[in-house]
């Protein structure tokens, strides 16, 4: 097997989302351009994609990636507006897409149309929450979004199956469709449930690190694997369980929390920016089985079906989100809705390689042994409709969000939520620390007892500080000359003990057990507040 294809795939894509990052363009959209660029550069490799790699080996970890980032609170509270785009949507857009397409191309059957429906339905997990985390939409939105693209694949994917039965000659209907989604629906979901138990378990009691990060690798995979044996719901059963674990994750042992933490973002950047890469390098597999529609047909019937996307998307959003509120409990637990929400869920419909992989996986004979009708001109409208969302949209959203001008976060409420948090946390560890100290079997030394106290205070006062005064000299608050000063102490213990390993005083051995505690102070010193 030849993995050097594989290397510069990865290689290549992480060296331009790095690039990405130093541009004002976003990086999917970067990678996708430079994916297109490269795929007709003498001797790069063919990457097709393969739908039995994708789904059981790139979507779970994404998905899982996604949900564990993902507030499970949050999500129950928008469950109707996610559950309405997630399902409904895909269905509304499933039938829409179809008979447009079966209007549009002509000699194009009805059921292969809606195969094409089925399978530009649902907008991407990855790039939803690329473009959520660029431009910093509000958190109701965000959560939206993200909640839609975690489960509309599940949607998706049972639609395109029922279309796929009647294209081919399974007399598939879609009343069966129906029992087979609530099916896999709700299949997924106790799946999902199921397997927490075992994994929760294990999360609390091995405690290891490293096997529990073992275990956080092989979490997605198993969840999806065991769901689609039993004919249910894989991308639900990796959404529940992930969605499970990071609501419990505060059971989980600090070290555990910060590998893995560090893991998963390393996981993530790579394969989202392989995938974005990957859409790019598909052009010439679907130009080459074009045929018969290469030229100003094939143009047409693309512009055709991406507007017919577009459009679609607004004429379910605004009903959707509007109906509801005739309902007075509706409006008295919601309050009152701009209409930008709504419009930029409707702009923000971006589709990614779930859609590309489902297109791959269209058989190319149908029931009899003849051709699946139109494959080809399906890969390319699938193709040209996911450039078009991440292009057009995912470039325009940006601006759009400037202009809609939505409200800032209120840094200083945040924060002063955050301090009152902190101080009630603060109040209750004095009083275990007074309670412990009181037992003669805890008994400490008086600088020892009082460096807890001062640990104590330290992390109860550093949030109140931001709230402060700042530095006239440096614009510094207090807590940031106190992190500063911090990690100068630190990197001038660092050279110190690097000086010592090389005149042979330690060995690396002790060197790397001095640097790691070093390491952990200066994350002390240095942790997130944001």
């Amino acid at each position: 097997m030849d993995v050097m294809p594989l290397l510069l795939l990865v290689a290549g894509s992480a060296a331009i989302a790095a690039a990405g990052r130093l541009l004002p363009v976003p990086a999917p959209l970067l990678l996708v351009a430079v994916g297109l660029a490269v795929s007709y550069v003498p001797g790069v490799p063919d990457y097709t994609l393969d739908p039995h790699i994708v789904l059981p080996l790139l979507l779970p970890p994404l998905l899982h990636t996604a949900a564990t980032d993902s507030s499970y609170l949050d999500l129950r509270a928008q469950l109707r507006p996610v559950a309405l785009l997630s399902v409904g949507y895909v269905l509304f857009a499933t039938f829409v897409v179809g008979a447009a397409a079966y209007l549009i191309v002509p000699g194009l059957p009805l059921t292969a149309a809606l195969v094409l429906g089925a399978v530009v339905a649902p907008p991407d997990a990855v790039a939803a929450t690329a473009v959520a985390r660029r431009v910093g939409l509000p958190n109701r939105i965000t959560t939206i979004l993200q909640g839609e693209s975690l489960v509309n694949d599940a949607t998706a994917i049972t639609a395109f199956r029922v279309a796929l039965a009647a294209a081919v000659g399974e007399g598939a209907t879609w009343a069966g469709g129906v029992v087979e989604f609530l099916i896999a629906a709700v299949g997924g979901v106790g799946v999902g449930l199921v397997l927490m138990v075992p994994i929760h378990w294990l999360r609390t009691h091995v405690k290891e690190a490293l096997l529990q990060n073992t275990l956080s690798l092989l979490i997605p995979f198993a969840a999806y694997a065991v769901a689609e044996q039993v004919h249910a719901s894989g991308v639900l059963a990796v959404v529940v369980v992930a969605l499970c674990l990071g609501h419990r994750a505060w059971e989980v042992d600090f070290a555990t929390r910060l590998q893995e933490d560090a893991v998963w973002k390393m996981v993530a950047f790579v394969l989202e920016s392989s995938v974005f890469a990957l859409i790019g390098l598909q052009l010439p597999v679907v130009l080459d089985g074009l045929g018969d529609y290469e030229g100003v047909d094939a143009a047409w019937y693309a512009v055709a079906v991406f507007l017919v996307v577009a459009v679609a998307r607004f004429v379910w959003v605004f009903p959707a989100t509007y109906l509801p509120r005739l309902s007075a409990r509706v409006r008295a637990r919601e309050g009152e809705l701009s209409w930008k929400g709504p419009f930029v869920i409707g702009w923000a419909g971006m589709r990614g390689v779930v859609s590309l992989a489902i297109a791959f996986s269209i058989p190319l004979t149908v029931h009899g042994g003849e051709p699946f009708p139109e494959r080809n001109l399906i890969l390319f409208l699938t193709f040209t409709t996911v450039i078009g969302t991440l292009v057009v949209q995912g470039v325009t959203l940006p601006p759009l969000i400037r202009l809609l001008k939505f409200p800032d976060h209120d840094v200083q409420a945040e924060t002063l939520a955050e301090a009152n948090a902190q101080a009630q946390a603060s109040r209750a560890a004095e009083q275990r620390l007074d309670d412990l100290l009181a037992d003669e079997r805890n008994a400490l030394p008086t600088p020892l007892a009082d460096r807890l106290r001062t640990v104590l205070e330290r992390r109860r006062n550093a949030v109140w500080e931001r709230l402060g005064q700042v530095n006239p000299v440096t614009g510094e608050s207090v807590d940031d000359t106190y992190r500063r000063l911090s990690r100068e102490m630190i990197g001038a213990e660092r050279e110190v003990f690097v000086r010592l390993r090389d005149g042979r005083y330690i060995d690396d051995e002790m060197l790397r057990t001095l640097l790691r505690r070093l390491d952990l102070e200066e994350a002390a010193a240095y942790r997130e507040t944001t």
